[in-house]
């Protein structure tokens, strides 16, 4: 009798509590929200003074801060490539920065993050910045069904930008679609040479909003009083404004997940801060006091604070992993003339890191990375060795999936690094910026390149140079001391090490 009265008083709070979600029935629910050229030092819980960031300083305050947490790569196309496919973009041809009008890179129907979860019955959909490709080539009917796209990647469900925000097409797409596309002024894009009669930022600099930075090529349509990179005409009623976009993204998020969450839900919330053009809303303009990168910043840390809320609201914050990282290291002059650099006053986006964007030194793949599970981790902080690329892996653990021999080769189930349970996460790591690079334990190696040191325009150290460096992370984090002369034993393993590697076409055991 009392078992039976317990039952119903429970099923009566359940029912006077609709929104509420059964957590013990149901597997967690997965957020993965990536910023975009947000630096190791750009948070307040990395260390940040010139800047607060109190939304995702709570993240990290609940959860497990990773101060060893990389990325593939040190700029966009091929770690978002890398951390959904489980491969190392450099084994794949055509995996560097794409122009806007370019083919899908993943293989529809190969085995991804978003597909994995398909499997164990989660819900998939990504809702941002893309940047990977749509279609089959780059000649494509913008106009009609853009197919494939990152439906046939995994995804349920998409609502996406093609490619960055500074690129041509400045359209939203969802599913197969643009949004808004009035059919008698259709779309066309070209990256060689000009369509249509536009005017363009290079013709005609009165007309801009934002000034292009000179030799960075953003001076081509100009879309919201700003100049991109490429060529576009028509579509007028679809394209963006850019004070809206990260609003409209996060409107689309939290209505995926308010129509989703009584299931197993996984969302790839790709967010366009603090990439260029930084033009956030105008509640975020002039706040930061480190010009329109700063606010772009505010804007995003407010974005993961809406989020985080409405997980409290619908009582599934519990049952939701949250995973919040940047997808490669920071830049100021990306292109703009927008107070990045003229503003900084005293922050640094990359803390004590050498290098940024671009770049092979630690900073353009050593990223923030929070992971939030309330009751399953630990809050706290790591120094294990994690790597983006090991999603796939470490998902098909959580959901105790066994991955074919072909996928996600480079992927290693590191799940229990990822969670805290354990200090061991990879043993070793390759990395690709300006160069090569291979991190084993606490040495790192970078392989010899040509190329120029700084990088114009940008102002980044490339960590290209014709000597071989090697780098004893553990005392010198900010790579300042080349060991490589004193230590030429270690340079000839970690050589031999990167280049059984790349022979051997796989690395995940």
């Amino acid at each position: 009798m009392i078992k039976k009265i317990a039952t119903c008083l429970f099923t009566a709070v359940l029912l006077s509590h609709p929104g509420k979600t059964l957590m013990a029935q149901q597997k967690p629910n997965i957020i993965f929200i990536i910023a975009d050229d947000l630096g190791y030092g750009d948070l307040g819980c990395y260390g940040a003074t010139k800047i607060k960031t109190p939304h995702i300083d709570q993240l990290a305050k609940q959860g497990l801060r990773y101060t060893n947490g990389h990325t593939t790569s040190a700029t966009c196309t091929p770690s978002r490539y890398a951390l959904l496919t489980g491969q190392y973009p450099w084994r794949k041809n055509g995996t560097g920065i794409l122009p806007g009008d370019a083919a899908l890179i993943i293989p529809p129907g190969s085995t991804t993050v978003p597909s994995l979860l398909k499997k164990a019955g989660y819900q998939t959909a990504v809702v941002g910045k893309w940047h990977l490709g749509l279609g089959e080539a780059v000649e494509k009917n913008w106009n009609g069904e853009v197919k494939p796209s990152p439906n046939e990647t995994g995804f349920d469900y998409s609502f996406i930008f093609p490619a960055t925000a500074d690129r041509v097409p400045t359209v939203f797409l969802e599913n197969h679609h643009v949004v808004a596309l009035d059919s008698s002024d259709p779309i066309a894009v070209n990256y060689k040479q000009m369509v249509g009669n536009e005017p363009t930022g290079k013709d005609h600099p009165e007309l801009l909003k934002l000034k292009a930075s000179p030799g960075q090529g953003h001076n081509q349509t100009i879309v919201n009083g700003i100049g991109r990179i490429g060529y576009m005409t028509g579509g007028k009623t679809a394209r963006w404004v850019d004070e809206e976009v990260s609003t409209t993204f996060l409107a689309k998020a939290k209505s995926y997940i308010q129509d989703h969450h009584k299931k197993p839900f996984f969302l790839y919330f790709a967010l366009t801060e603090p990439h260029v053009p930084r033009m956030p809303a105008t509640m975020f303009k002039g706040k930061s006091g480190l010009g329109l990168r700063g606010d772009a910043i505010l804007q995003l840390d407010w974005t993961v604070g809406q989020i985080m809320q409405q997980l409290k609201d619908l009582g599934i914050e519990k049952n939701t992993i949250v995973i919040f990282t940047s997808d490669n290291g920071p830049v100021l002059d990306d292109g703009y003339a927008d107070e990045a650099v003229t503003k900084l006053n005293g922050h640094t986006p990359a803390g004590p890191l050498r290098g940024g964007k671009y770049s092979a030194f630690e900073a353009g793949t050593r990223v923030p990375w929070i992971m939030s599970w309330p009751g399953a981790i630990k809050p706290g902080v790591t120094d294990a060795l994690l790597c983006q690329v090991d999603l796939l892996a470490s998902f098909a653990k959580l959901t105790k999936q066994t991955l074919a021999n072909a996928d996600a080769p480079d992927s290693y189930d590191t799940w229990d690094a990822f969670t805290g349970k354990t200090k061991t996460g990879r043993s070793t790591l390759v990395q690709q910026g300006g160069a090569i690079s291979i991190v084993n334990g606490h040495w790192k190696y970078i392989e010899p390149s040509k190329g120029a040191k700084i990088l114009g325009g940008v102002n980044i150290e490339s960590g290209s140079d014709e000597e071989p460096q090697l780098y004893d992370l553990s005392n010198d984090i900010g790579e300042k001391n080349n060991l490589a002369n004193t230590h030429p034993d270690r340079v000839i393993a970690l050589k031999t090490l990167l280049q059984q590697i790349r022979d051997a076409g796989r690395s995940r055991k």
